[in-house]
């Protein structure tokens, strides 16, 4: 017997039932981006290595899929290397391109590339599909869609609140309770000086994002491991520990960060976004949390991230400010900042939850069974008026047995069948089976149609 096939682990196929629930959650992201006034863009699957590698940090970029070169990708590398073992020095000469780790970076490139063809601020909006060389495990695949939203060229925090206006918006339409956690890499880059460890803060924001995962004890023993001294790792913890309102944490932040001009500076930025979310209607919870730090290298200023509160999974949302991403592609000065629904985890939320409105999985109503070439005449002009009303229905293609067709209509649970046989077609009526309750009654045409058009 032959091996039954498989695709690769941390990839997933979608029956028609899941994409009908995926299109639903991409349709009402796409909504509300346009509410919003976002454009919709694509970038290639592929980009550039050098576009990719050293945006993520060391660890981002382990987590690259390298795309062997075309044709005889061993040509020009030399016995000593090859025998060398040195991957990173092989991955240069057999690999020029790689699949998108985001769409972040990609978008940075395309700003940069079509700077005289967009008006900024420029607001995009980008869902597709992108690939991280990661473990499998729940919530956490190797291929995943990101819906992002990004607005560039423009330094305001207005941008921040609308970026969460959005954020509410999504989740109350899914009906999910979330809560909104921000924080600011100022603050992060304050804390690493004021603790005496200014080097460090990449080491320190990559420990503290892991906080929830490894716990406290783990945190600090990475610390450690990472070179910080016994005496900085003590003055961190205040901070990891710190609790009350939003308007506490963020006084007692300016207190502890009075010293660092940047700290004050993210103090200042927190302080002023609160305060414009005090003036809309934000339903969800929205909290500062001073260990949120988004291990990502690229983000300078607020950074943002969705926990759902009724089930168990990593961040289903994130982003935050880059003031300095498109520099690495020689345009300085472009401040940005975006954010990215994790589409696949909110399906699995979704999921988890039954929050799907019923309508979301809306499929055929009616089936016209194909009992002959007369009967089926009789049939296409019905079929075709019901369609452009906008009905889903279909005919059985086949003159199959009667009871094949039948049974086939009852697996795809479509409620209502429509029969044609040699009396009707006399009669110029059709035999309507309501398959639930399995009443049956001959309506003509028009009242067919009347039935299902309202």
């Amino acid at each position: 017997m032959a091996t039954k096939p498989s695709i690769p682990k941390g990839t997933r196929d979608f029956l028609p039932e899941e994409m009908a629930r995926r299109n639903y959650i991409f349709d009402t992201i796409k909504s509300v981006y346009t509410l919003y006034g976002f454009q919709q863009i694509e970038t290639p699957a592929m980009e550039n290595l050098s576009t990719l590698m050293g945006k993520y940090g060391e660890e981002g970029d382990k987590l690259l899929f390298k795309i062997l070169n075309s044709g005889d990708f061993m040509n020009g590398l030399t016995d000593d290397e090859l025998l060398g073992r040195n991957s990173v020095k092989l991955t240069s000469k057999l690999s020029e391109k790689g699949l998108r780790y985001d769409l972040t970076v990609p978008f940075a490139r395309f700003v940069v590339q079509y700077r005289d063809q967009i008006k900024f601020p420029f607001r995009r909006f980008q869902i597709q599909p992108v690939w991280r060389a990661d473990r499998p495990q729940k919530g956490r695949y190797r291929e995943f869609y990101q819906c992002d939203a990004d607005i560039v060229g423009s330094n305001s925090l207005l941008n921040e609140l609308e970026l969460i206006q959005i954020i509410d918006e999504v989740f109350h339409r899914f009906g999910m309770r979330v809560a909104i956690k921000l924080n600011n890499r100022k603050i992060l880059a304050g804390i690493a000086e004021v603790i005496g460890a200014p080097d460090k803060i990449v080491d320190i924001t990559v420990a503290i994002d892991k906080l929830d995962k490894i716990g406290l004890d783990n945190v600090n023993a990475e610390l450690r491991e990472k070179g910080l001294t016994e005496e900085a790792v003590s003055k961190l913890q205040p901070v990891l520990a710190m609790g009350g309102s939003n308007t506490d944490k963020i006084n007692e932040l300016a207190s502890i960060l009075s010293s660092s001009e940047t700290g004050m500076k993210g103090v200042e930025e927190m302080r002023t976004l609160f305060s414009l979310i005090d003036t809309v209607n934000i339903r969800c919870a929205v909290e500062a949390d001073l260990t949120l730090a988004r291990g990502l290298n690229y983000y300078t200023g607020t950074i943002i991230e969705v926990k759902a509160l009724d089930y168990q999974i990593g961040s289903i949302t994130g982003g935050g400010r880059y003031d300095n991403l498109t520099g690495v592609f020689g345009m300085d000065g472009v401040s940005g900042v975006g954010i990215s629904f994790g589409a696949d985890r909110i399906y699995d939320v979704l999921n988890g939850l039954n929050l799907y409105p019923e309508a979301t999985t809306r499929k055929t109503q009616i089936i016209f069974l194909n009992m002959g070439d007369a009967e089926t005449a009789f049939i296409l002009p019905v079929l075709k008026r019901l369609r452009e009303a906008g009905v889903p229905a279909e005919i059985y293609a086949d003159a199959a047995k009667f009871k094949k067709q039948m049974s086939y209509a009852n697996d795809r649970a479509i409620p209502y069948v429509a029969i044609v046989g040699e009396s009707e077609l006399q009669n110029g009526v059709i035999a309507l089976k309501d398959m639930t309750s399995g009443e049956q009654c001959n309506v003509t045409p028009d009242e067919l149609i009347s039935k299902f058009v309202k």
